[in-house]
């Protein structure tokens, strides 16, 4: 059974959908006291497809592993609090992994910090709370940017797919009965491969987070591997064509 639920933190005061502190260990301390690792929250910041301007984290329960998270990770460096930060690898989407600390709060301070730096720069973001809390991706993103620059080809607009934090985990909500019959590995990665940064922009872009968090070091080059090695699609059809389909 799957459960999508929203997060709101102090909903009466109305705030926008700008990350902090406060509201991060609050989404974090949820997942943890879940406790069941296939109950995740994320977060979309504007520009990386939030539906609101009104703060909220999106809760949603899956009982099975997405593809984000099965995936494999190189550590770049370790924050003074015990904080390991790591680079995804073979995965379409460039983003860090944030996990251990010597405390929930000291995990979710050095993100909650990253992310403020994102906000402040401009750079559109998803985050994913995995493993009832104990690892967060942080996802920069594009694919909007791109879009009103008229970079994104009219067969990947006509899916009508936004990808947000799910879609970025590996989790595909498509729309048209020809996508869903039609859905493979290599689409999937094409849709993603447009939403991630470069790989200059993405190390411009750590460069700034480290910054942010005070931390110095260089990256380890990690063997290279096959891109397509694994599974990685998963897509789940829409009320809608899962009735044509079963008529």
């Amino acid at each position: 059974m799957d459960m999508h639920v929203l997060l709101i933190p102090r909903i009466l005061d109305c705030l926008p959908q700008r990350i902090d502190h406060k509201s991060l260990l609050l989404a974090i301390q949820m997942a943890s006291e879940a406790a069941n690792p296939y109950f995740r929250l994320g977060y979309n910041s504007l520009g990386a497809f939030a539906t609101i301007n009104h703060l909220h984290f999106q809760a949603y329960y899956l009982a099975m592993p997405f593809p984000i998270e099965k995936g494999s990770s190189s550590k770049i460096t370790s924050a003074n609090n015990g904080v390991k930060i790591s680079k995804l690898l073979n995965y379409p989407v460039r983003g860090l992994l944030f996990e251990g600390g010597n405390s929930m709060k000291d995990l979710s301070d050095t993100v909650s910090t990253a992310s403020v730096c994102l906000q402040e720069n401009n750079v559109p973001f998803n985050i994913l709370i995995s493993d009832s809390g104990k690892q967060i991706y942080l996802l920069p993103q594009c694919y909007a940017e791109k879009q009103a620059l008229g970079e994104v080809s009219s067969k990947l607009l006509e899916t009508q797919v936004n990808p947000a934090v799910w879609e970025m985990s590996g989790h595909m909500v498509l729309k048209r009965k020809e996508d869903y019959e039609g859905a493979s590995e290599e689409k999937a990665w094409s849709l993603l491969a447009q939403v991630s940064l470069s790989e200059e922009r993405f190390k411009e872009v750590n460069s700034m987070i480290f910054e942010a968090i005070s931390l110095s070091g260089q990256e380890e080059v990690p063997e290279e591997q096959s891109l397509m090695e694994g599974g990685f699609i998963r897509v789940h059809c829409c009320p809608s064509v899962q009735t044509k389909l079963s008529s």
